[in-house]
Formats: structure tokens, C-alpha cells, sequence
């Protein structure tokens, strides 16, 4: 199966008003939700099993559902059988999800930098950095 769709070869300018090719938005409409990252996290990490995913995303078993069926129809994870008495499958990662792993490591670092919150002194409320004006930076 896979992602048929024509990705944008380069981000260059557009029109004012008319939305930009890019394939950073090509690739956001694949795996741009909190659910898909975390699965693929999972998947990098060894965790196969669907109960196990849930667990280490914490994901509505719904949800992780859906996003499974969804990464597996756009081809970057496969799923295997592993019992049959009860049918059980798991998941596993393609080349194409394989390749997102630099791109997941580097949010990861970015995440450790500048998304987690600061502890303000005084209150223990999480505060941004000075002078973010509110932005992680």
C-alpha cells in the first residue's frame, strides 16, 4: 500500500494567500498528531504489542487504533500475527517509519531543551525561560 501521494520535491515560495509545498507539511499529514509520534517512538524502542503501546503512550485504545491503521494504510509500519488463539498481531516499524527515527531523536533533544517546563522559585509554578515573552525559545 504505502503514501501514494505527490510530495513536494522543495519548499519555494507561493502566492500570497495560497498555502505553501513543503515537505515538511507533506510529511506532517502522515505522522503530525502526538499519537502517531509516540507510536513510532514505541516501535524504536522494541514495544510491538498493542497493550504495551497503550501503555507506554497512554493513548485511548480508540485512538491507538485508528492511528495504527492509519500509519500501516501510509506504510511505515507492518503488522504480523503473532497468535492466533486469540488473534493477536504486532506492529513493526517499515524502512519509510525506520527513517523517521534521526527526525523523532532530534525532537526528542529539542524536547528535552526547550519544551520541558522551568520550575519558578517562588510559586513551583512551571515558568517559561526570561525573555521567552511566554515562547520556549
Amino acid at each position: 500500500m504505502g503514501y501514494h501521494r505527490p510530495v513536494s520535491p522543495k519548499s519555494k515560495p507561493s502566492p500570497v494567500g495560497e498555502p505553501r509545498a513543503c515537505g515538511i507539511a507533506d510529511a506532517l499529514s502522515i505522522v503530525g498528531d502526538r499519537w502517531a509520534l509516540l507510536v513510532l517512538r514505541e516501535l524504536g524502542f522494541g514495544v510491538h504489542r498493542f497493550n504495551d503501546i497503550q501503555a507506554n503512550t497512554g493513548a485511548p485504545r480508540d485512538s491507538l487504533a485508528t492511528r495504527l491503521r492509519q500509519l500501516e494504510e501510509a506504510g511505515l509500519i507492518t503488522r504480523q500475527r503473532y497468535s492466533e488463539h486469540p488473534p493477536r498481531d504486532e506492529y513493526l516499524l517499515t524502512d519509510a517509519g525506520s527513517a523517521l527515527g534521526p527526525a523523532l531523536n532530534e525532537l526528542r533533544i529539542w524536547g528535552e531543551t526547550y519544551a520541558r517546563p522551568v520550575l519558578h522559585k517562588t510559586n513551583s509554578r512551571p515558568a517559561r525561560p526570561e525573555g521567552s515573552g511566554g515562547v520556549a525559545r
